[in-house]
Order: structure tokens, then C-alpha cells, then sequence
């Protein structure tokens, strides 16, 4: 089953992978330093120093926003942020009419009384197709031709007591 990828998954092993390839470098440095006669691994003082990420909390993160805001204000010339405006009234929605709502409702009402209709029509038309499949399949079973007797078949008769014996064979001529 596969596990979910979740954002402290990926950089846990982005960190893990970090770290693999820091000695990895260290090793491929002294190996170099070994062949080229440098002892100083060149490698190591090129990788910057990890820094632990800060985790701020929502409150923290909202001050920063704020700030933010007042500085982007001032920027503008603003001498407030300006917040939404919640002056203007909702728009209402469209109300129907009695009118169009009896219009709409005899509408339905001839539409379910069609499909009712349709529905009738359609069960009758079964009902006329299955009483003529069955009066077609009577009249099938009455004309059908009456079976002859099967013809009596005797039995073989058990072999006797000599016939049962095996038969004598005749001694083999070489040729």
C-alpha cells in the first residue's frame, strides 16, 4: 500500500539525501587528495551550513502580514489598508412569479400525464404480444405428431458354459 507523500516525508528525505551526498563529497575529496598529494579536502569548505528551519505560529505569521499590509499602504500613500467593503446590500435572487409557477406546474403535470399515457400503451402492446406467443405456443403443442412405439429390442443371450470355453488353437506352422 503506498503511503501519502506528505510535505515532512519529502523533506526528511530531502535532508536525509543532503547529508548522503556532504559524505560522499568528503570521500570523493579524500580520495582526490590521496592521488593529487593535497590534504585538504576542497570539497567540504564549498558546502554551505544547514540551517534549521523556523517554524512560525499562525499568530506570528498574521502580525507579518499585517505589517506587511501597513508597508504596502504607506508605499501607495494609502493612510489605511483598506478593508472589503461591506457597505453594499446583497443581491437578491429572482423570485418567480405565481403566474410562471402555475404555468410550470400544469406543464409537468401534461408531461407526466404523456409519459403515463406512453406507459399504458406500451403494457397493453406487451400483454397483446404475450397472450399471442402463448395461444401460438398451444397450437404448437397440439399439432405435434403423436410418437411411435419404440421397437422391443431382445437382449443377446448369455454365452453357455461351452461356448464359454476358450476356443482351441491350432498350433503355429513355422514356414
Amino acid at each position: 500500500m503506498p503511503t501519502k507523500l506528505t510535505p515532512e516525508i519529502l523533506t526528511a528525505a530531502l535532508l536525509g539525501f543532503e547529508e548522503q551526498l556532504h559524505r560522499i563529497d568528503l570521500k570523493i575529496a579524500e580520495i582526490k587528495a590521496k592521488l593529487g598529494g593535497s590534504s585538504k579536502p576542497a570539497v567540504a569548505a564549498s558546502l554551505p551550513a544547514r540551517r534549521k528551519r523556523r517554524n512560525l505560529s499562525v499568530a506570528a505569521r498574521a502580525r507579518i502580514a499585517e505589517a506587511q499590509r501597513r508597508r504596502w499602504a504607506s508605499f501607495r500613500g494609502e493612510s489605511k489598508p483598506q478593508a472589503p467593503a461591506a457597505a453594499e446590500a446583497p443581491k437578491t435572487k429572482p423570485r418567480l412569479s405565481p403566474a410562471g409557477r402555475r404555468a410550470i406546474i400544469a406543464a409537468t403535470k401534461k408531461r407526466w400525464a404523456l409519459k403515463r399515457q406512453e406507459a399504458a400503451k406500451a403494457a397493453k402492446a406487451k400483454a397483446v404480444k404475450a397472450k399471442a406467443a402463448a395461444a401460438s405456443r398451444k397450437s404448437a403443442v397440439r399439432k405435434a405428431p403423436a410418437v411411435k412405439a419404440a421397437k422391443k429390442t431382445v437382449p443377446p443371450k448369455p454365452p453357455s458354459a461351452a461356448q464359454s470355453a476358450a476356443p482351441e488353437i491350432a498350433p503355429a506352422t513355422e514356414a
